[in-house]
């Protein structure tokens, strides 16, 4: 009789056993950042929702976890370090660098918004700009660690970035052990690596639920083989990678329940909705939790799920675009075409029923020359704010009542 033998599991690259070490290790120069249940968020959604509040971080984002981590395993020898990244990774490394006097350089693609060069230089770092995108700028880094002997930092696909990170996990369960699910964004993998390593050791039967906004789902296509072919284009800038780790995906197919993605304009109403209900400002990365639970409901209603806010360091006129865009999904902002005869008094009525009604004019533009219109005839452009879709529709009703024809539509 033949015997045969089961081939055992071979070990993931980041455990249990690092995560704890790596709380000890970073406790006293990270914040434990809240965990706080949301009753409004909770009944918009059906499910029991819980927010990790990682923007309160000094970078105001939990990248600097990992890289801490990273930092504090370095010989007293080392000669620097450097790392490729233009966004949250790139603050939390020249943070923590210059707080252990660590020469930190930062290598960032041309064309890096003036913003977030200046901060990241701000903290210390020095920072290169070289390389069209982003995977340029990485082999830019990679050459001048071997020319200069620096040593990278990877974002993401690092065992001790990984556990890092996991104390984001770590915290959450011990803040609130009764979490059922956990909803965790997904870009090169080390978030949800160092949460999902953690949690399942912690509560084995937890579910873990990784997000990918439709753009850029590099990590769902590698695990379920899923062609998406995502363009590239996306609010989520913390996790516009095209190829994760591969430490991480090994995790992640190991850990993480299910993958999903979620539209642009989902996380757009992500963040308005997190900007307006918990009065805190997050980037597109950091709302793509609850853009997940609010696009599926039917996967999270009536589950405790907790959610990690893992940034908030998104451009101020990115931010002004997602709010007025989402008060024109609201019906807030509404773009009124009206056509009336060219006549004394006709724009004076006009304004007359907006202010009955109890709208409000933000626009307005008063077209004689252009337009296929009789010569009798006049067009009008008002951008207006209203309390709502009905209440806009109402402004509508009472114009075309008073012999107005009126061309209605949301501003995007």
């Amino acid at each position: 009789m033949s015997v045969i033998k089961l081939q055992e599991a071979a070990p993931l690259p980041v455990t249990p056993e690092d995560v704890y070490a790596a709380e000890i290790a970073i406790q006293d120069a990270v914040v434990r950042t809240p965990l706080n249940h949301s009753k409004t968020l909770s009944a918009i959604t059906g499910a029991e929702c819980y927010l990790k509040f990682e923007i309160f971080q000094f970078t105001a984002a939990y990248k600097e976890r990992g890289a801490l981590n990273r930092l504090l395993s370095l010989p007293s020898s080392t000669k620097g370090v450097i790392a490729a990244s233009a966004g949250n990774h790139a603050q939390g490394i020249s943070y923590h660098a210059g707080r252990l006097g660590i020469p930190a350089t930062i290598v960032m693609p041309e064309g890096t918004p003036f913003n977030k060069v200046k901060r990241t230089e701000e903290l210390g770092a020095r920072v290169v700009l070289t390389g069209a995108d982003f995977e340029l700028a990485t082999q830019a880094a990679y050459d001048m660690a071997d020319a200069e002997q620096l040593t990278y930092v990877h974002p993401f696909d690092d065992t001790l970035v990984m556990a890092g990170q996991g104390t984001v996990g770590l915290e959450m369960l011990e803040d609130e052990p009764d979490l059922d699910t956990l909803v965790v964004p997904i870009g090169g993998g080390g978030l949800i690596s160092g949460i999902a390593t953690i949690a399942k050791h912690m509560k084995p039967g937890i579910r873990i639920v990784g997000v990918q906004t439709e753009a850029f789902p590099a990590m769902k296509e590698r695990v379920d083989g899923s062609q998406l072919k995502g363009d590239n284009i996306s609010i989520a800038e913390g996790i516009a990678v095209n190829k994760p780790g591969e430490r991480t995906q090994t995790v992640v197919e190991a850990l993480v329940d299910e993958i999903v993605t979620v539209s642009e304009r989902q996380i757009e109403r992500a963040i308005v909705t997190i900007m307006e209900i918990e009065k805190v400002i997050v980037e597109g990365a950091g709302a793509i939790s609850l853009a997940a639970v609010m696009q599926y409901p039917h996967l999270f209603k009536g589950h405790k799920v907790g959610m990690v806010l893992s940034g908030g360091n998104i451009d101020s006129r990115m931010l002004a675009s997602a709010i007025m865009r989402g008060m024109a999904r609201d019906g807030r902002l509404a773009r009124l075409r009206i056509t009336m005869m060219d006549q004394p008094g006709a724009l004076a009525t006009v304004t007359d029923i907006v202010a009955k009604i109890g709208t409000n004019i933000l626009e307005m533009r008063h077209h004689r020359e252009f337009g296929a219109i009789s010569l009798k005839q006049t067009e009008m452009e008002l951008v207006i704010e209203a309390k709502d879709q009905e209440h806009a529709q109402a402004l509508v009703n009472a114009l075309e009542d008073a012999g107005f024809k009126v061309d209605y539509a949301l501003t995007v």
